[in-house]
């Protein structure tokens, strides 16, 4: 397996899609323990997440790293996740993780609007909800809350993007 390289460059914001391995869905009712591994990341290095989606067997965010290297952050997050899920369950799973994850630059303001919105629709594309405001896991009741999202965004029509999502 050739080793992956990728450009970061400070001051952009990244699409990132982390996927579990063979897709299995270990995230399903573990979406706190993500959030916990995340939120204590955050903190401590100083990125900022500016959307995310959690679904059982796959993660999107919208990330501004700062200063930090954006892979070590994805590596770290999903390392804590994999100890503290291992802990939770009291038997050690080895493998929980696809090995790399997928990124995309954000170009400007409509690619970062394509993304943020695929993020937030993304329970509904999988159909496990009718309606964007009815998923826990994702940072859209608190952009609807900011009035960013109408009521009815993502229940009355089926959404389409364009673009490649990393899944």
């Amino acid at each position: 397996m050739s080793k992956l390289r990728r450009y970061y460059s400070q001051g952009n914001i990244y699409f990132v899609t982390i996927v579990t391995f063979n897709r299995s869905n270990i995230l399903d009712n573990h979406q706190e323990l993500f959030l916990e591994s995340m939120k204590h990341f955050k903190n401590v290095m100083n990125f900022k997440i500016i959307a995310y989606v959690i679904l059982p067997n796959h993660i999107h965010l919208l990330i501004d790293p700062k200063q930090n290297n954006l892979s070590i952050i994805i590596q770290k997050i999903k390392l804590s996740f994999h100890k503290k899920y291992n802990y939770f369950r009291n038997t050690p799973v080895k493998k929980i993780w696809q090995s790399r994850f997928w990124d995309h630059v954000i170009r400007n303001e409509s690619d970062l609007a394509n993304h943020f919105d695929y993020i937030h629709y993304n329970p509904v594309k999988h159909r496990y909800v009718h309606k964007p405001i009815e998923w826990k896991y994702s940072s859209f009741n608190n952009f609807f809350e900011k009035g960013y999202y109408s009521d009815g965004w993502g229940v009355n029509e089926k959404l389409s993007f364009d673009g490649k999502f990393g899944e």
